[in-house]
Formats: structure tokens, C-alpha cells, sequence
């Protein structure tokens, strides 16, 4: 009868949110101290006002207090006001009434005293997200998917380079590696490719292999359902990441690049559109990058002209920038798509542009034509009506391969 008892208590704690798995090791000192948590917080702040004093100050976001749980493939929460909810869903998971509470994006943990007394911690690592109370540690259902977290120690930004590597890591769903996956339900080969690279960099790469393996289509057909240029490169550099040049997809973009084919005196270069307007400085650097990447023959020469977009393209062909040309950050929306001065800033070695004035997110895009803002709702209503997604992961992108690239890693 015990036997039956105790196989009937197993089933039901495994149907729960909650694993019934205890987790004998945690990077959480338990019972803590909130004092020292407040140091710690202390000292993330600090880092980030320098990082602001040295680069392109700060920008205001809504005030919203929250924090993401789920990095990589594991199911998606979010923490605010001592609720613990599923994001895609808004199902509430946990409720505290609390006394207090710190977050700390860096230690991707938040710290709660009830007002009973009882603390509590909600932390995620390397190999799950957990809660952890007087009674133990308790692992979230779905969130025990491998991922790898670097401490970035030896760089000038550590701790800053943690965050933005979780607003990386949190949009990616199911595989798909998302702007932000509240106002996001397609990828984007642009920021995809971005959020590739800063995978490759931290070693989770595999993250994403399963999407790129199901790409059908040269496109991501995400603008208005346009046909956008740069979209060749970017895929052949994905594909390039799990695959060679056998697979399928390929002779597509080859075939779809004839299409955009200039003939000069100079040689021969790509013109199409993005973002709604012609970018064939940009589009060509992309489509040669992809080639090389994947071992093809590249006939293709980047054209000496002006580009607004040519800038965003800056880890190769830095010598190909015709002077003269104003960067997209510098006609304005910057503060909008920040990833734009962020990704000029790369391209000329500049400290111009900001990071958010918030603990976190540090990220965002505003007002973005494509995205569809309601999802917010379950953060936070101004969220909404602001129409301000973050954290945004081509932004965190950019700000965390600049920190890379300035610290020759």
C-alpha cells in the first residue's frame, strides 16, 4: 500500500511546474544576507556607471522592475513584484508576499524576504533554473537544458558582459534566436546572424542549429513580406555555422543573388533592399562574407559608394567605406534602434551611444514597424504603450561584441 502511495506522489509532483529533482549544489549561499546581497548590487551599479561615464552615457527606459528566467531552449518566466509567471503563457507559477527584494542581473538571481520572514531565491546557471527556500532547492520543470555561462572575468565589463549575454541567451525559443520574443514571433536573418556570432563567441551555438537547419528560404520575408538583399549573406553565414555548401539552401541564394547583380567598369556587386531602402554597400559585404565563410568562389567587388548601412557591417571590409557617407545613426532613430549607432560605433572605434539607465534590461528597440507589442502586456501595460521591447538582442549583440572586440577576445 506504501509502495502504491509513493508511486501516485511521483506522478503528481512530476505533472507539476515544479521537478520533484533536488539539486544538491547551488552558486546561491543559502540562508544569505541581504546586506551582502546589497553590496553586490552595489558594485554591478558601479560597473555600469562607469561603463556609461566611458561610452555614450545612458537612456531612459520605463521603469519597470522585472527580471527573465529561461535562458537558451528552457521554458520562459519572468519575476516581478513577488509573482513568478510563465511568460508566453501569464499563468501565475509562484506567489510571495513580500518585505523585500533585490535583483541582481549579473547573478541572474533575485533575492525575496517575506513578510514572514522566509527567504527566498530564484537563480538560474548553467544547468537549470531553481528556487531555493528553507525546505531545499527545487528545479523548474523544462529549464534543465544545458547551456554555458562565461564569468567574462579579465575583461574591463564583466558583469556587463553577463547581462547582455542573458538578453542574448533569454529570446532564444525553441531554437529560434529572436529580437525579443514578447513582440517577435518570426527571426530575423539580420539579427539572427548578429546573436550568431556572440553564440559562437560563449560557445552556445548549438542553441540555434536545429532553425537553421529547417531554412527553406533565402528570406525571412519579415519586412512587410519584402524580399531583402542582405538576407543571402546572412544565411549562407548561418548555414555555414552547421552545414557546408551540399546543403540545399545554397544554390537558392546563388540563384537569388543573380537577381541583384550589378555589372560596373569596377566589377560586379549586389543592389537590393533593407530596411526599405537600397543598401548595396552593406548587402555585397554580407553575400562575400557568407561566400567565404562556406568556401565558395566570390566574384563579387564592394562598390564605392555611399551606403548609410555600410557602417553595420564592421568585422570585415573596414577598408571599404566610401568618406563622405552619413551613417544611418547619424540621420537620427538612433535612440530608437540603438543597434544602429552601436554598430557604427564598432565600425569607427567611436564611444557615442548608450546603454539604458535601468539595472535591467539594458537593451531595447522602440516603435519598430514589425513588431507586435501587445505580448508586453504581461510584463508591464507602459511597456506597451510605449511600444519599447527589452531587452532587444541585435543591440545587446552589438554592445557585447564591441566589449569583446576591445578586450581582444
Amino acid at each position: 500500500m506504501r509502495l502504491i502511495i509513493l508511486l501516485i506522489l511521483l506522478i503528481v509532483l512530476n505533472i507539476s511546474t515544479f521537478s520533484a529533482d533536488k539539486i544538491p549544489k547551488s552558486n546561491v549561499q543559502y540562508p544569505f544576507k541581504m546586506e551582502d546581497v546589497s553590496q553586490r548590487l552595489n558594485h554591478y551599479r558601479a560597473e555600469l556607471d562607469s561603463f556609461r561615464n566611458s561610452y555614450g552615457g545612458s537612456y531612459a527606459l520605463p521603469h519597470v522592475k522585472f527580471f527573465q528566467f529561461g535562458m537558451g531552449n528552457r521554458d520562459k518566466f519572468i519575476y516581478k513584484n513577488g509573482v513568478l509567471k510563465n511568460s508566453l503563457s501569464g499563468d501565475t507559477v509562484k506567489v510571495w508576499k513580500i518585505k523585500d527584494e533585490l535583483i541582481l542581473p549579473a547573478e541572474y538571481s533575485v533575492f525575496l524576504i517575506t513578510q514572514d520572514g522566509e527567504q527566498i531565491c530564484i537563480s538560474e546557471d548553467q544547468s537549470g533554473v531553481r528556487i531555493i527556500d528553507h525546505q531545499g532547492i527545487t528545479l523548474i520543470a523544462k529549464t534543465d537544458s544545458k547551456i554555458l555561462l562565461p564569468d567574462f572575468k579579465g575583461n574591463h565589463f564583466p558583469q556587463l558582459l553577463r547581462v547582455l549575454n542573458h538578453e542574448i541567451l533569454i529570446n532564444i525559443l525553441d531554437s529560434k534566436p529572436l529580437p525579443n520574443f514578447f513582440v517577435y514571433k518570426k527571426p530575423w536573418r539580420r539579427d539572427g546572424a548578429m546573436m550568431a556570432m556572440c553564440l559562437e563567441k560563449t560557445g552556445n551555438i548549438q542553441l540555434i542549429k536545429k532553425w537553421v537547419l529547417s531554412l527553406t528560404e533565402p528570406y525571412d520575408y519579415n519586412n512587410a513580406g519584402e524580399a531583402e538583399a542582405d538576407n543571402l549573406g546572412q544565411t549562407l553565414y548561418l548555414l555555414s555555422l552547421f552545414t557546408d555548401k551540399s546543403h540545399p539552401l545554397v544554390p537558392q541564394i546563388l540563384k537569388e543573388a543573380l537577381k541583384y547583380e550589378l555589372k560596373t567598369s569596377e566589377g560586379i556587386y549586389i543592389r537590393g533592399r533593407s530596411d526599405f531602402h537600397e543598401a548595396p554597400v552593406y548587402q555585397t559585404k554580407w553575400l562575400k562574407f557568407g561566400l567565404l565563410k562556406l568556401g565558395l568562389a566570390d566574384k563579387y567587388s564592394i562598390p564605392e559608394i555611399q551606403d548609410n548601412y555600410s557602417s553595420l557591417f564592421w568585422w570585415e571590409y573596414k577598408n571599404n567605406y566610401m568618406p563622405g557617407t552619413k551613417d544611418a545613426y547619424e540621420q537620427g532613430n538612433s535612440d530608437k534602434y540603438p543597434y544602429l549607432g552601436w554598430a557604427a560605433d564598432n565600425f569607427h572605434g567611436l564611444k557615442r551611444n548608450p546603454i539604458s539607465n535601468l539595472d535591467y534590461p539594458l537593451t531595447w528597440e522602440i516603435e519598430a514597424s514589425q513588431a507586435d507589442y501587445k505580448g508586453l502586456e504581461v510584463i508591464d501595460p507602459v511597456l506597451v504603450t510605449t511600444k519599447c521591447a527589452a531587452p532587444h538582442t541585435w543591440h545587446a549583440s552589438e554592445v557585447f561584441l564591441y566589449m569583446l572586440q576591445r578586450d581582444g577576445k
